[in-house]
């Protein structure tokens, strides 16, 4: 032993770490091209010879890559906030989380043509989670599995009841067979992951079909 100083410990499991890293990486690699698109566009030396319309359509291209950029820097951000603000866990039933988020889509769900699919049973043991992360993953989940599905298609939300079990949640449409995601569902599921995953719950995912799968820890009496 070379000194009696411990070696400092990691704030998160390396398996977290990486996949943090991952994330991060994402989003600012996906930044790199409308950053692209404005420099070629603001930057061109040329611009002040060119015609109103011109101008104009820079303009609107600029604005739409600005919002992208925007959409990006919120997902770094939420991204940093997950993983560096710990939680407070609660021992509360999840069904009515479940029923809020399915309520909140239900209307885009519906104007998009695809439907929406519910098996909830009537009760379900208490989880130890965050109201307002969970919330905004399983959100997130939905808006995510919508997104990638067609018209005609259906989603399917199915929350397991076995009270020996973590409770588990089933995001799915398997008529859906994803070969790639675009980049913000990708990080939106992402940063579901990220929210499950700072609550002690897991989240993965598929393409082949498309299928997330959810736990939540299983609250015992005494917690």
């Amino acid at each position: 032993m070379i000194s009696g100083h411990e070696p400092r410990k990691a704030t998160v499991p390396r398996t977290a770490l990486e996949t943090f890293f991952s994330n991060l990486s994402q989003a600012l690699h996906a930044a790199a091209q409308p950053l692209s698109i404005l420099r070629a566009g603001l930057g061109n030396p040329y611009i002040e010879e060119m015609t109103p319309e011109d101008l104009r359509e820079i303009a609107v291209g600029s604005a739409i890559e600005v919002e992208r950029l925007c959409m990006l820097f919120n997902y770094l951000q939420h991204f940093v906030s997950t993983e560096s603000k710990k939680p407070e866990l609660i021992r509360m039933p999840i069904l009515k989380l479940v029923a809020d988020a399915v309520e909140g889509v239900d209307l885009l769900f519906n104007a998009g043509g695809v439907s929406l699919r519910s098996t909830i049973p009537a009760t379900c043991p208490l989880v130890l989670i965050n109201r307002a992360r969970t919330q905004e993953a399983l959100s997130s989940v939905l808006l995510s599995a919508f997104k990638i599905s067609c018209r005609t298609d259906t989603v399917e939300l199915i929350v397991s009841a076995d009270p020996a079990a973590a409770s588990q949640i089933l995001v799915q449409n398997v008529d859906a067979h994803v070969t790639a995601l675009s980049i913000e569902v990708s990080l939106a599921l992402g940063l579901a992951e990220s929210l499950f995953r700072s609550q002690l719950g897991t989240m993965c995912w598929s393409l082949q079909p498309f299928i997330v799968r959810i736990e939540l820890l299983k609250s015992s009496p005494t917690v």
